[in-house]
């Protein structure tokens, strides 16, 4: 039921039409990249799988629907016995993604076919979007983890725990959201708020009170009443005096607030002059990748980051954008391209039945470029393979050593899951080593060098013809 309501009307209209067994292909892709990054990530794919698997619809879904005087009994009687049956491909969780590209495609009855498309879209645009804010905060912090500590500013249950598991492909070392390392495996971690710090008699009395609570993963927020003339030397002094005789060591202390450059940096000085140079400073405090570049270029003495907000909300640009087009119809037996075309070129779609490739270079490893062609096509590694802008087609490229990988893996035959969904560990390494192979300069965080995707000659051929036509109309 979380589902737009015109899905249900048109799928409504479809069945009394007789189109119920028409067969449709639709393609789900993004238009633009977050931030005006130079790549996306690709998310949610676990979760698009339990929602298809389990589609249902209740009696309880059904009185309700029956209550709006909207929808025909044999609509309501087809929900009743529903039962998924298209074929569904995706493109692999934790791959770098780009525009235009089909990252999901379905293809089945068209009244199924249209009934999926909003939970597709929340599914894949949220934990996409997640997934590559994630990873342009992990790469600012250049090898220093970053802690995902967002929980209590999602935007709703499911963001908060969903949004911990896309940032976990990302890179993010850990979450501060229990439920999401209780449900997916990862690293839980948090020690304390100023609360703790303000409901003891002293700061001293309160790290002292938590050093011998957890002496052997001791860390201190040290920015309660004040960092350098307070929050540091007591923790210096709880080291000394508590952990100490205890055989442990302050494993760590975290300012919250304030000038993190110059506070840092002060910080570590003490911890330094006391014997502390193993002790590990965080900081959090509306942190995202501007700032975190900015602290490290400024000098600051900073061994992890706790980031929330900007993180779990995306809040620079909290909108994926990703679009579920319908591309092709069966009419007599075949398919039928379909295109959706625009006075804006950037809503043009592509039309027919496609698939996706990656060019990768079989010297450098890396990827030279993205290719989609009309399904059926193939790729022959052993014969040079000329690929070309499809706005500005004078810009072509000839690539000879390379090797070609299909993108679309099958998640679903005829509603039958022929998938083997990958642990969270590996999906977490995978999209490591594939954004190992995307280009230093696509990876940078502004002005970032363009990643081709080309349209196979078929490709761009059949929409052309489908543009002169309508625009003879």
């Amino acid at each position: 039921m979380l589902t737009d309501f015109y899905e249900l009307t048109m799928a409504n209209g479809y069945l009394s039409k007789g189109l119920e067994e028409t067969r449709a292909n639709f393609d789900l892709f993004f238009r633009d990249i977050p931030d005006g990054g130079g790549y996306a990530i690709m998310a949610g794919v676990e979760q698009l799988i339990h929602y298809l698997k389990d589609l249902s619809f209740s009696e309880e879904d059904l009185d309700y629907l029956h209550s709006l005087n909207t929808f025909s009994e044999a609509f309501l009687d087809y929900l009743r016995h529903f039962k998924f049956s298209c074929d569904v491909w995706a493109v692999r969780e934790g791959r770098p993604i780009f525009p235009g590209e089909p990252i999901v495609r379905v293809r089945g009855p068209l009244m199924q076919a249209q009934l999926i498309e909003t939970m597709l879209l929340v599914t894949i645009n949220h934990q996409s979007l997640i997934a590559t804010k994630s990873a342009r905060i992990v790469r600012a912090a250049e090898g220093r983890p970053i802690m995902e500590f967002g929980a209590r500013r999602a935007q709703g249950y499911d963001a908060s725990v969903l949004g911990a598991r896309a940032a976990y492909i990302a890179g993010v070392a850990g979450t501060s959201c229990t439920m999401a390392s209780r449900q997916f495996g990862i690293p839980a971690m948090g020690t304390m708020a100023h609360s703790w710090v303000q409901s003891f008699s002293s700061e001293y009395e309160a790290f002292k009170a938590y050093a011998e609570s957890y002496p052997r993963n001791c860390q201190l927020l040290v920015d309660t009443y004040n960092t350098l003339h307070s929050g540091v030397p007591n923790a210096i002094k709880c080291a000394r005096e508590v952990l100490k005789p205890m055989g442990q060591r302050l494993v760590g202390v975290r300012i919250d607030s304030g000038d993190l450059t110059y506070l840092s940096r002060k910080t570590r000085e003490m911890l330094d002059q006391a014997g502390l140079k193993d002790c590990k400073i965080t900081v959090s405090n509306s942190i995202d990748e501007y700032l975190l570049r900015e602290l490290l270029h400024q000098g600051a003495c900073i061994d992890s980051f706790g980031v929330g907000e900007r993180l779990i909300t995306s809040s620079s640009e909290p909108v994926f954008g990703g679009v579920y087009k319908l591309s092709a119809i069966e009419q007599e037996g075949r398919f039928v391209p379909r295109m959706k075309i625009s006075d804006n070129p950037g809503k043009i779609t592509n039309p027919g039945e496609k698939d996706l490739w990656r060019l990768y270079n079989r010297d450098s490893g890396r990827a030279e470029a993205d290719l989609i062609t009309l399904d059926g096509e193939t790729i022959d590694e052993n014969k040079a393979l000329e690929i070309f802008d499809p706005l500005h087609t004078w810009k072509r490229k000839t690539l000879n050593n390379f090797r070609a990988e299909r993108l679309l893996e099958p998640l679903f035959r005829q509603g039958r899951l022929v998938y083997q969904n990958p642990s969270l560990e590996e999906i977490r390494a995978f999209c490591k080593t594939e954004l190992g192979t995307i280009w230093e300069e696509t990876k940078r965080l502004e002005n970032p060098q363009t990643y081709y995707v080309d349209l196979s000659q078929k490709l761009w051929d059949l929409k052309q013809s489908i543009l002169e036509k309508f625009s003879r109309l």
